[in-house]
């Protein structure tokens, strides 16, 4: 890796390659100013990974209109980012404890560089899905390993910092999708949705190799388990299509398959794991209770989140009577509410307990939740934003501290291996609830979306006592 990325960073930066020079881990974080430009790489790579999930929904008209394609096709040019992102992601931090996290992160913003240049020259249907697939490994690469590297970035009185930086990173990326999107097809073809990809990556790819450290530790001696890679895409593939099918309605015997499938599967891959010493699905940390708890909780919010951000918009229109445009801005609080108080919670970590953070942010989530599911038939603006703010300031109280907690609480050496499990927690939450806010429309039509947001509130207020659960566990670290 290191002499591909060497050769790339003198052709674009001749003048400047004595800059590319990798820094090593310190024991406790590196030192500003490197610490600055390490995280300006993390926040890049991050931003175009979560950004590229969501910019496309807009363009998929667009997209099938001029690919040829039915609506009902053009859907694979989302899903199939989003299914290589999650069969991928734990393999992919399993490698990262093995060679290190900073060479894997590099090799994702390479990956994600051509592949989204792949995408913006596609000229079918076929050709922009299989560049989907690849980009998605390059966007796994770059979410798998970023946690641990801001566990390495960081001195550790200042790690929950950091986490609260990551956090609002990934809420603006979020909240940015759509009017990103609509911006740049404003001016321009949906291509451009991918080349803009092309020069922050290679920004990226420069601030990586001059400011990202190295492990300090390494799984030394382990190998990358390819069959164990194997069962854990077919596992997680499995999961995600029998959820997406039982909601859609699709046939019984398809499902039926597919659960037996994955029962064996999954059977056969966990009895695998169990007898390795480091796993790739990283079974034994699930032994730490606050991990445990941390990771439950980070299901059941996103999954509420899920609820829902999706069907929000059917009850803004359908209901409310509000234009595309309307809906968009009255989505907007939640995510700017989000950005606001993932940094103070991430500061707040250093003195309170994340179970009591946790649960107090999870508590105002369920009950903005519950106040949407009982808005009026016919809402003032101000009904919706003010419920939009408590749900998006309850959420960013909740998930700087939880992401603390379940990066912190595996040993710095498997820091990998906690934050795949970090994102696949958060993929499986989103993935779920997409599928639950289906199943809900299709069980009580117009009332769907109450239903949903009910829902969501009964998840989210789960998810506040399995947070403040955690106060009777220590509030330490691991080493």
């Amino acid at each position: 890796m290191q002499y591909v990325t060497k050769i790339i960073s003198m052709m674009i930066f001749p003048h400047f390659t004595f800059l590319f020079m990798p820094q090593t881990a310190h024991p406790d974080g590196i030192p500003v100013p490197q610490r600055y430009g390490a995280i300006v790489a993390i926040a890049l790579g991050i931003t175009v990974a979560v950004l590229d999930g969501a910019i496309a929904n807009v363009a998929l008209p667009t997209i099938a209109r001029e690919l040829h394609a039915s609506p009902a096709e053009s859907i694979w040019i989302v899903n199939a980012y989003q299914l290589a992102i999650i069969v991928s992601l734990l393999s992919l931090s399993f490698l990262g404890d093995i060679v290190g996290y900073r060479r894997v992160y590099q090799w994702g913003l390479l990956l994600f560089c051509f592949t989204s240049l792949f995408c913006a020259l596609s000229d079918s249907l076929g050709m922009l899905a299989f560049a989907r697939v690849l980009q998605g490994f390059g966007g796994a690469s770059l979410m798998s390993v970023n946690s641990a590297l801001i566990r390495i970035i960081y001195p550790q009185r200042y790690l929950g910092r950091g986490m609260g930086i990551n956090s609002l990173i990934v809420a603006v990326s979020t909240a940015a999708g759509p009017t990103v999107a609509a911006a740049v097809l404003s001016v321009a073809s949906w291509k451009w949705l991918f080349f803009i990809n092309v020069p922050v990556c290679l920004a990226a790819l420069a601030l990586a190799l001059r400011f990202l450290p190295d492990n300090a530790q390494k799984a030394r001696g382990q190998k990358f388990d390819t069959l164990s890679a194997i069962m854990n895409a077919l596992t997680f593939g499995l999961l995600i299509s029998a959820l997406s099918g039982f909601a859609q309605g699709q046939s019984g015997k398809i499902i039926l398959a597919e659960l037996v499938a994955l029962l064996v599967i999954g059977t056969l891959f966990i009895r695998r794991q169990l007898k390795m010493p480091i796993p790739l699905l990283p079974i034994d940390l699930l032994r730490i209770p606050i991990f445990t708890l941390s990771l439950c909780t980070s299901v059941c919010s996103f999954c509420a989140q899920m609820l829902a951000m999706v069907s929000l918009p059917f009850f803004l229109q359908n209901v409310a009577g509000r234009d595309e445009v309307a809906t968009g801005l009255l989505l907007t609080p939640w995510p700017l509410a989000t950005m606001v108080m993932a940094p103070i919670a991430g500061q707040l970590i250093e003195r309170v307990h994340a179970g009591l953070l946790g649960g107090i942010g999870l508590a105002m989530f369920a009950a903005g939740l519950f106040a949407l599911a009982w808005l009026p038939a016919a809402p003032g603006d101000m009904d919706i934003i003010w419920r939009m703010i408590l749900c998006g300031a309850g959420f960013g109280l909740f998930q700087s501290p939880n992401n603390h907690t379940i990066v912190t609480s595996a040993p710095r050496h498997r820091s990998g291996g906690a934050s795949g499990m970090l994102g696949t927690a958060r993929l499986l939450g989103q993935t779920s609830g997409a599928a639950l806010v289906a199943l809900m429309f299709n069980l009580f039509n117009e009332h769907g979306t109450h239903a949903s947001l009910l829902l969501a509130g009964v998840f989210s207020s789960a998810a506040a006592i399995v947070s403040t659960s955690r106060m009777t566990q220590p509030k330490h670290t691991a080493e």
